[in-house]
C-alpha cells in the first residue's frame, strides 16, 4: 500500500509569507516607535508561521511500518505498535475542535503528538479512519 502524508495546505504558507511581507513593510514605514514595535512583533509571528507551513513538510506520513512525524527538531518514526492513534474532541469558546493525539511510547521513552487541523490541512477525523484503516 503506498504511503499516505498529511501536511499543512501551501495557501495558508503562501498566505503567510504574503502577510510577513506586509506587516514587515509596515513596521519599516511605521509612523512611531509604538506601531514599529507591535507590527514588528506581529511580523515575527507571521515569520514563524510561514515557516513552519514551508519547512515542515508533510508532517505526518503513514505507511505499513508505522508513523512519520515531522517536527522543528527533525522526523521521528512511530512503528505501528509503539502508538496509539486516538481522536480527541474538546470543546473552547462554543466550538468543538477535533484532534488527533498520536501517544508513541518505548520503554522509558514516551511523546505524544498533537496534530491539530492546520497541521495536517484536513479533518483529523478523517485522517484517523485512514490510520485505523492502514493499521495493521
Amino acid at each position: 500500500m503506498p504511503p499516505r502524508s498529511w501536511s499543512p495546505k501551501p495557501a495558508v504558507a503562501a498566505l503567510a509569507w504574503a502577510l510577513a511581507a506586509v506587516a514587515l513593510v509596515a513596521t519599516i514605514l511605521g509612523p512611531e516607535a509604538t506601531a514599529r514595535v507591535m507590527l514588528g512583533t506581529a511580523t515575527a509571528m507571521l515569520l514563524a508561521l510561514a515557516a513552519y507551513s514551508t519547512f515542515v513538510r508533510p508532517k505526518l506520513t503513514a505507511d505499513g511500518d508505522g508513523l512519520t512525524v515531522r517536527t522543528l527538531t527533525g522526523a521521528r518514526h512511530l512503528p505501528w505498535h509503539q502508538v496509539k492513534v486516538k481522536l480527541v474532541r474538546t470543546r473552547r469558546l462554543g466550538r468543538e475542535v477535533a484532534t488527533l493525539e498520536l501517544d508513541w511510547r518505548q520503554g522509558e521513552d514516551e511523546q505524544l503528538f498533537v496534530l491539530t487541523p492546520m497541521d495536517l490541512g484536513t479533518d483529523p477525523e478523517d485522517v484517523a479512519d485512514v490510520l485505523h484503516a492502514l493499521r495493521p
